[in-house]
């Protein structure tokens, strides 16, 4: 009897991570999604990857509490303004002030030791070195320096019991490309959440680099963006 391969994915509840996990869905696995309350400000995601994951019938979906707002460094977890209006030129060059220090390799960390126990080689983020190239953990040579450093780092992939693959689809695509991926996939993209700064409700704030990106991806494709059109519904 051949079992289901298991992989464990990223899921912020956003819209790259939502078409992410829709890929590896699509690509056979079993589905076991972790996400993380990191002290983000924009914690509303954490409800959409709740949405997501349910919509995407994953096996089990785990909420990890860690809280690197008591690091700070990052609008996305410190009293720091998050830049509104910005150019693509301008979000072209240099790191943000949205990025968080060591993020990605922290929850690559958990997302490591998760695979670990549960038998998985695979797991799935979704970083994009086109429209992120700013953030140096979304960078291909990051991925595959942690790749590297997992294979040693792991009592299965010493014994050989296990080859760890960081599967990054998105890397480099386009944000209209990944829209369009997740729609043939039939991603909910009304039930995720990308904006840095969201009211108290949930609404986007449409002007922060996130919500600018993926304004700029639907205008790509001539589509409207369901999650506005669901807020201008309410």
């Amino acid at each position: 009897m051949t079992h289901q391969r298991r992989a464990v994915v990223l899921l912020s509840g956003g819209l790259d991570s939502a078409t992410t996990l829709a890929i590896a869905k699509a690509e056979g696995y079993e589905l076991y999604a972790l996400s993380f309350r990191y002290g983000q400000r924009h914690a509303i995601e954490l409800a959409a990857a709740q949405v997501v994951a349910a919509q995407l019938a994953v096996e089990q979906h785990v909420i990890v509490d860690i809280n690197l707002a008591q690091f700070g460094g990052s609008a996305l977890t410190d009293d720091i303004e998050v830049p509104k209006g910005r150019t693509s030129d301008a979000m072209g060059h240099g790191i943000p002030v949205t990025y968080v220090p060591a993020r990605n390799t922290v929850f690559l960390s958990l997302a490591l030791a998760w695979a670990e126990t549960l038998g998985a080689e695979d797991i799935f983020i979704g970083v994009n070195a086109l429209d992120y190239s700013g953030y140096p953990d979304c960078r291909p040579a990051f991925i595959e320096a942690y790749e590297r450093m997992a294979r040693l780092a792991t009592r299965a992939g010493v014994e050989g019991t296990q080859t760890l693959r960081i599967h990054t689809p998105l890397i480099q695509m386009t944000k209209s490309q990944i829209i369009a991926t997740g729609l043939a996939l039939g991603v909910n993209y009304a039930t995720t959440s990308s904006c840095y700064d969201p009211s108290p409700g949930g609404a986007p704030c449409g002007a922060c680099d996130s919500c600018l990106l993926r304004a700029k991806g639907f205008a790509e494709l001539h589509a409207s963006d369901p999650l506005i059109e669901r807020f201008r519904a309410a």
